[in-house]
């Protein structure tokens, strides 16, 4: 049977008919409100984010069917967290904390995508993500929370498929993500205080080794004077030798 794929990029939750789809779809036989519906049942929970869709129309039959593909895994942990952006240097910046509830969640949005049947690969996935923007996991960096998904840490959670946190676990994040700022900055003010350290060393050592060439030299002055001085007492007739001269 012929079939016809329409590709659109879609605001998650909230797609609206536009004269391009109306355009594309509506030659087809087929009603665009329609579509529509169902495009929003499949994003609702990528609300606020462009979302990839696609369209594929049976033309004999008059009948379709929506696919709908996921944002980036990052644009996914950005809209958890509320950030713009990830950090520039996430080894030294670190702009959130994620609860593997949350993990999880994005796992679950992204599980088809990756089109893996471990689901803990996918999760493993979404943790790696956090890394390269300077988000944590449970209070860890990624690399720990990779270590614990397989030790079993959290395997509770994951086979429950839960997703939501409670306020007092929002609490233990946001707590979580202040004592690794301050533990992060104080780490960083030992190290600027390190170089600033060896940065004088290296100054005073320069500084040294100007004046050594100076003082060498004034040291061979001093040494090659020595000699010619010794030289011209030694040229002065001695108390004997006058008074040899004085008895003849």
């Amino acid at each position: 049977m012929p079939k016809e794929t329409i590709e659109l990029l879609v605001e998650g939750g909230k797609a609206t008919a536009t004269p391009a789809m109306n355009q594309q779809i509506g030659p087809m036989g087929i009603n665009v409100q329609n579509v529509l519906k169902e495009i929003n049942k499949k994003t609702d929970m990528f609300t606020n984010m462009k979302v990839p869709a696609k369209v594929i129309v049976d033309t004999t039959s008059k009948t379709f069917e929506v696919e709908i593909g996921t944002p980036p895994t990052t644009a996914l942990i950005k809209k958890e967290l509320a950030l713009t952006k990830g950090a520039s240097e996430p080894d030294k910046n670190k702009l959130g904390n994620l609860g593997i509830e949350q993990i999880i969640k994005i796992a679950k949005m992204k599980q088809d995508s990756m089109l893996a049947n471990d689901f803990k690969a996918v999760i493993k996935s979404v943790i790696g993500t956090c890394g390269s923007m300077g988000v944590l996991v449970e209070g860890s960096e990624p690399k720990e929370a990779i270590v614990n998904v397989n030790l079993g840490v959290y395997d509770q959670l994951i086979n429950e498929g839960k997703t939501t946190l409670s306020e007092s676990k929002k609490e233990e994040l946001e707590k979580g993500l202040k004592d690794a700022q301050e533990r992060i900055a104080k780490e960083l003010a030992k190290i600027a205080k390190t170089k600033e350290a060896k940065k004088e060393i290296v100054e005073e050592a320069a500084e040294e080794a100007v004046e050594a060439p100076k003082e060498t030299k004034e040291g061979k002055e001093a040494k090659e004077a020595k000699p010619a001085k010794d030289a011209k007492e030694a040229a002065k007739p001695g108390k004997e030798t006058k008074e040899k001269e004085k008895k003849k």
